[in-house]
């Protein structure tokens, strides 16, 4: 079960790791690289083509309280996603720093730690590109 579709997970964020189709990884390198991340983390609902390449899985990360579906993307909607991701960083990166505020109790609860990590060692393992468009930020250290 996707935890976007379960209450319990409040906060949701997309981010990407944009990666040439050729790096794919198989599910089993996938897995092998996020166990030895954390070994807390646990790893569900797995899919794999049926060329044993990596499709999907979700991360649960109890110590964070955070979990995170993450998805293998390609074709058509890539173009799609592209162009909104284009669409979003330009937006935040011509955005002016709002005042501090708003909702500060639940920001004090969140750690996006695990989600940081994750996207780190995702975007190693692809030789890819990891973007928080909500923040317009490129989170490889490579470029």
């Amino acid at each position: 079960m996707s935890m976007f579709e379960n209450n319990q997970y409040r906060w949701r964020e997309t981010c990407f790791v944009l990666f040439q189709s050729s790096e794919r990884p198989t599910l089993e390198v996938v897995e092998e690289t996020l166990t030895a991340l954390d070994p807390s983390y646990r790893l569900q609902d797995k899919l794999a083509d049926d060329d044993g390449r990596f499709d999907s899985l979700t991360l649960l990360s109890p110590d964070d309280f955070a979990a995170l579906d993450i998805c293998f993307t390609c074709g058509p909607e890539i173009l799609e996603q592209g162009a909104t991701l284009c669409d979003e960083l330009e937006s935040a990166a011509c955005e002016i720093d709002e005042p501090e505020g708003g909702d500060d109790d639940f920001d004090e609860v969140l750690d996006p730690g695990a989600l940081l990590i994750v996207l780190d060692a995702l975007a190693k393992l692809t030789d890819g590109i990891a973007v928080d468009p909500q923040t317009g930020s490129v989170l490889s250290d490579d470029i």
